[in-house]
């Protein structure tokens, strides 16, 4: 089997280390592989697979061999994608950065993996809530098409990181305690609240989070017109994304219908009988891989909509499981850069 030179930007983050694990789990075709991180986390020690590798700092010779960069967020691929590319790389970026560059592929494989083939150097792997979000909707707007999507988010404040992980630990036991804590990183209380406010103001007052939703997900179906409103909101869970989402469609979908094109999706496990009081919850979806849905229903207000509860794993197939599916399309699809 031919193996692929690989190096991962940011290893020693939360992404990061997930990507590590993802491509142990996936035994991918692993040749040479090279951890990178800032100066600051350069000469960490990280054990994959019982050899011991030194992360080294970020450079542009980091990625001189390399078949594959995995950036697993932040500035470091504006700084680097382009040095990448130079150097034959072909660049799987986690962060915001290109997602909107029109000749930039933003992919989730179960929706629209043939987009991989027209990459130029480098691909954006979407939001997270986009991704949870997008693999349900793609045989439903496959067997009906797709009119309108109203989607609430309820998303977990490991989704900001490490300090979003701190906030609501401190905050609770010192709350439980009659003690205080001041919120390092949410501007409101986030133990036994929600706060429905991801990132910056835009135009209408919605949130950054939430057009990104909307753009991202008319970009991947290469649909700009599809209608589609969101609110995005935090939540005290540790772990695991969760969406309600109401989907309208052009034609008339039943309950058992939306149930059986779920079913046999790749990627999507139902997990949907009302009588055993069993859905999709965080608690169990995550350090998984796949999407999962329940609460499929009729919308009762309206006749050819349908209601679903999607929870996934916002740090996996919202971020490091899709990443590596991407560059497992790169491989397949034989797509990567000439040196």
């Amino acid at each position: 089997m031919e193996k692929y030179n690989v190096v991962i930007v940011g290893a020693t983050g939360a992404v990061g280390q997930e990507i590590l694990t993802i491509l142990e789990e996936r035994d991918f075709p692993l040749g040479e592989l090279r951890l990178c991180a800032t100066s600051r986390s350069a000469g960490k020690q990280i054990i994959f697979k019982g050899q011991e590798y030194v992360v080294e700092e970020t450079t542009a010779e980091s990625f001189n061999g390399m078949d594959i960069a995995l950036f697993a967020g932040g500035k470091a691929s504006l700084e680097f994608g382009p040095a990448a590319v130079e150097r034959g790389c072909v660049v799987i970026d986690n962060s915001s950065n290109y997602r909107m560059e029109p000749d930039v592929p933003l992919i989730v494989p179960e929706v629209n993996p043939d987009d991989v083939k027209e990459h130029k150097g480098i691909i954006a792997n979407p939001n997270c809530s986009t991704i949870i979000m997008t693999v349900p909707l793609k045989p439903i707007h496959d067997a009906a098409g797709i009119k309108r999507v109203i989607v609430s988010t309820y998303q977990a404040v490991s989704g900001a990181g490490k300090e979003g992980i701190e906030d609501l630990t401190k905050q609770a036991t010192a709350l439980l305690n009659g003690e205080e804590y001041e919120a390092k990183k949410f501007m409101h209380q986030i133990a036994f609240n929600l706060i429905p406010h991801i990132d910056i103001w835009q135009e209408m007052d919605y949130t950054k989070e939430e057009m990104k939703m909307v753009k991202e997900t008319q970009k991947i179906f290469h649909e700009p017109d599809m209608k589609i409103t969101a609110t995005t909101v935090r939540v005290p869970v540790y772990r695991s994304h969760a969406e309600s989402i109401n989907i309208e469609t052009e034609k008339k979908l039943t309950q058992a219908e939306v149930k059986e094109l779920l079913a046999n999706t790749p990627g999507i496990v139902v997990q949907d009988d009302p009588s055993k009081d069993l859905y999709p919850m965080p608690v169990h979806t995550s350090f998984q891989n796949e999407v999962f849905v329940g609460r499929i229903r009729e919308d009762n207000s309206h006749p050819s909509a349908v209601n679903i509860w999607v929870v996934g794993d916002q740090i996996r197939k919202g971020a490091a499981t899709n990443a590596v599916q991407i560059a497992e399309l790169v491989i397949k699809y034989n797509c990567l850069m000439e040196k």
